[in-house]
């Protein structure tokens, strides 16, 4: 799990190499929110991009951080800061900072998600536990972000996507699928 990660990080610098842009990873923005939020006690999972970087085998890049919280009140602002993070506001059930060189970081507080925080799987990650959501639940969130039509279409598509992905990695996760589910993917193509 890990090395996928790495792996990510490195993509993340390629890509902001080829735009010519100062090098950057993820790594100490994670580093940081694991040290804070395990201080401040707080339930959390680290959700979409970046728990597909950890689950999956493929290469993957993202360019934001992106948790799960139980609730956006009991994030520690003054902590955050204190480690370098700036709040810019709240929208729904999103709170964004902007964490170390200009990092995107997106807290949610999708009731649809308390139950993949108690379930969220810990790596490690310079001798700091991360909790990310574990495959299955990614697979369900994928699969409802993909089904969300208040999200751009290739949000849309590239959420689909992803839930392909981990099934063809997985295969023996369709089993845990509603019949729902399992229809909105079997209709896709591919």
């Amino acid at each position: 799990m890990i090395r996928s990660l790495e792996i990510g990080f490195q993509l993340d610098q390629l890509w902001h190499a080829l735009r010519g842009e100062m090098e950057t990873t993820k790594r100490p923005a994670l580093v940081a929110l694991g040290r804070v939020l395990l201080e401040a006690k707080i339930p959390y999972a680290i959700i979409d991009g970046i728990a597909l970087q950890v689950h999956q085998s493929d290469p993957r890049t993202t360019l934001d951080i992106d948790l799960a919280v139980a609730r956006l009140d009991a994030l520690p602002h003054a902590e955050l800061e204190a480690a370098g993070f700036q709040h810019a506001g709240r929208s729904g059930h999103s709170d964004n900072w902007i964490g170390p060189s200009g990092l995107p970081v997106q807290f949610t507080d999708d009731s649809a998600l308390l139950p993949a925080l108690e379930r969220a799987l810990e790596i490690d990650l310079d001798g700091v536990p991360l909790r990310v959501i574990q495959r299955a639940d990614l697979l369900h969130e994928k699969i409802r972000a993909g089904s969300d039509p208040a999200r751009r279409g290739s949000k849309r598509l590239q959420d689909f996507a992803d839930a392909k992905a981990i099934l063809e990695e997985t295969p023996e996760l369709r089993n845990v699928l509603s019949n729902e589910e399992r229809a909105l993917l079997d209709a896709l193509p591919g």
